[in-house]
């Protein structure tokens, strides 16, 4: 199979950086991923896992892929997916403005920008994210971005997914 890239992008900072699908270490999540694309949502910054910005999706799977190519220390660059039960997510603290029940799914898919992240959330306790695509183009100026997003805040802003 030939590699594949994606566009990961924050459209109102006007930034964008290109991705690396790893088809070979998550060969399901990478295709449930590239299959739904293009995708965009309101953009989120971590509260728990530090330098990350993510954006929360409806299923799109046919089936919820395996936890495949695992990592709870993501490295800049790292494009991870995560699923969660809507009652993970179901405290103010997450700073999400939706209506969240039990049995809902959610999935969320984000960027890691800069080093020493930690996926354990006080709450549930270790929160493994499949690593399903790196960026090899472009994390510089999206890092800046990301920390001016952290700053000055994620209102209207988006991340959006694309082929390329």
């Amino acid at each position: 199979m030939a590699d594949r890239y994606i566009e990961v992008s924050l459209a109102r900072r006007g930034v964008a950086a290109t991705a690396k699908l790893l088809d070979e270490s998550a060969p399901i999540t990478c295709a449930a991923v590239w299959d739904s694309l293009p995708l965009a949502g309101d953009v989120y910054h971590a509260k728990y896992a530090r330098n990350e910005i993510y954006a929360l999706f409806p299923p799109f799977a046919a089936s919820e892929p395996p936890l495949e190519n695992p990592t709870v220390t993501p490295i800049p660059g790292d494009l991870c997916y995560f699923s969660f039960a809507g009652a993970e997510l179901g405290t103010r603290a997450y700073g999400y403005d939706r209506e969240v029940r039990a049995g809902a799914t959610v999935v969320d898919l984000a960027l890691f920008y800069e080093r020493n992240n930690l996926l354990l959330n006080g709450d549930v306790g270790w929160v493994p994210g499949i690593v399903w695509g790196q960026v090899v183009e472009g994390l510089e100026a999206m890092a800046e971005a990301c920390n001016d997003l952290w700053r000055t805040g994620a209102a209207g802003e988006t991340l959006s997914f694309r082929r390329t």
